[in-house]
């Protein structure tokens, strides 16, 4: 998502230069020939840039790419941008945001949500938390990428994510449940899919990957293993201050068990929409 989100800031017409942990991969090299320079070193990124997108897998990702001595605030420029659009925890991106205000800088914490399509296509759900006034001034990059949408402080947006994550998952599931089941019954697939998705359990999700589950297409746009860490953020909050809320959620929590099941079975870097390889294991499949 990361390398299709800088290919439309090149593409419309912006100086890009990025930092990879894997320069070597098809996706560095593709920005390089697009006309993007490459970094050395987050500090070394930091220097020769004004705004820095971050698109990490982890927490603890972000937490070394930003915060380490070489990270990207030891290298800011002051009234720099960080927006980091990782799904990540509500409590780091609060640290970030203070950390970078010490340095006269500023940190958007902005999840994305949309996949691999949304992010090729620019039509990525961009959930920004930070000062308003930042992401408002960021809105020209954001509409090269989607829509945003200001959800409050620093944290907002990524506890923003968290809860798309949680109705995505619950999306998953019935999907796959309702695909499996559709088999058992001697459905054509297929054909329930196409009856179904103009009606009321018709949504973002089914046309997503419904098609893609049908044809066993399991490529990733997101890996089912960061689907893991993302439920896990809003089911197994442990309380950090007053501020943070202990919430009941046993359908996220049933979601969470079953991508668990698919990073056992050793399929955490499929796509999330492998979910359905679960439920037919489960029936037997």
């Amino acid at each position: 998502m990361g390398a299709a989100m800088a290919s439309r800031l090149l593409s419309a017409g912006f100086s890009l230069s990025f930092y990879a942990r894997n320069p070597s991969k098809p996706s560095s090299l593709s920005l390089q020939s697009q006309g993007a320079v490459l970094a050395s070193s987050p500090r070394d990124l930091a220097r020769s840039c004004d705004v820095i997108f971050t698109m990490l897998g982890h927490p603890p990702d972000v937490r070394q790419i930003v915060l380490d001595s070489d990270g990207l605030l030891s290298g800011l420029n002051p009234n720099s941008v960080i927006v980091d659009t990782t799904s990540s925890h509500p409590a780091l991106a609060r640290e970030i945001f203070s950390a970078a205000r010490k340095m006269d800088c500023w940190a958007v914490d902005a999840p994305v949500s949309g996949g691999d399509i949304g992010a090729r296509d620019g039509k990525l759900a961009i959930l920004a938390g930070g000062d308003g006034e930042v992401v408002k001034w960021l809105t020209p990059l954001f509409d090269i990428l989607g829509k945003v949408t200001y959800m409050g402080l620093a944290g907002c947006g990524q506890s923003c994510k968290i809860g798309n994550q949680i109705v995505v998952g619950a999306n998953l599931l019935g999907l796959s449940e309702g695909l499996v089941f559709a088999e058992k019954a001697g459905l054509d697939v297929g054909q329930l899919f196409e009856a179904v998705r103009s009606g009321a359990a018709g949504s973002v999700v089914m046309e997503l990957f419904g098609e893609r589950m049908i044809g066993r297409d399991f490529r990733p746009g997101g890996f089912a293993e960061y689907h893991v860490k993302d439920l896990g953020m809003g089911v197994d909050v442990v309380e950090q201050g007053d501020d943070e809320k202990v919430v009941v959620l046993p359908g996220a929590a049933l979601c969470k068990q079953l991508f668990s099941g698919m990073v056992a079975n050793g399929d955490g870097k499929l796509g999330t929409q492998g979910l359905i390889t679960v439920i037919q294991r489960l029936n037997g499949k």
